[in-house]
């Protein structure tokens, strides 16, 4: 069996250990194109534009009647 701790770790200390575990919010931006918030450096997935320019051609779903 591996080694067991002697002492019960406090509360205060067992949270600064877990200080930095916390999720941080995606950085977003808004597309310069068509103004969808999407992820920096990434192609957009609604128009299929990167810096300005086109770069994948993107399909329209059409609407069912």
């Amino acid at each position: 069996m591996p080694p067991q701790p002697k002492r019960k770790l406090s509360k205060g200390r067992r949270d600064r250990r877990r200080a930095h575990d916390a999720l941080e919010p995606s950085n977003l931006v808004a597309c310069n194109n068509c103004g969808t918030m999407i992820l920096p450096h990434i192609v957009c997935p609604n128009c299929g534009f990167y810096k300005g320019r086109e770069v994948i051609k993107v399909k329209k779903a059409e609407k069912k009647k």
